[in-house]
């Protein structure tokens, strides 16, 4: 359904899965929870560095659809100035 709202009183992306990209290069995927003063809260959520990764970004992110997102970290607040955008997880 278009425009409907997991939770009511929240926004949009609540409760759903996104990909965020980061200023610094990473990529996070995780659950919405909101966005505050502070920075943007994920749950859930698997980060990719290319530091550290040996796959490329694009084939991670298949093995994540495919596979389902391994939890690396419970929880993340990204400040605003290290967040770089956000879409919807999905194929």
């Amino acid at each position: 359904m278009s425009g409907h709202v997991f939770h009511p009183g929240h926004d949009d992306l609540h409760g759903v899965t996104v990909v965020v990209e980061l200023r610094d290069g990473r990529t996070v995927v995780g659950r919405w929870h909101e966005k505050t003063p502070r920075g943007v809260l994920l749950h859930d959520l698997a980060i990719y560095d290319p530091a550290s990764v040996t796959i490329p970004k694009e084939e991670w992110l298949a093995q994540l659809l495919k596979f389902g997102v391994p939890v690396d970290q419970k929880h993340i607040l990204i400040p605003d100035d290290q967040f770089g955008g956000v879409r919807r997880f999905s194929a």
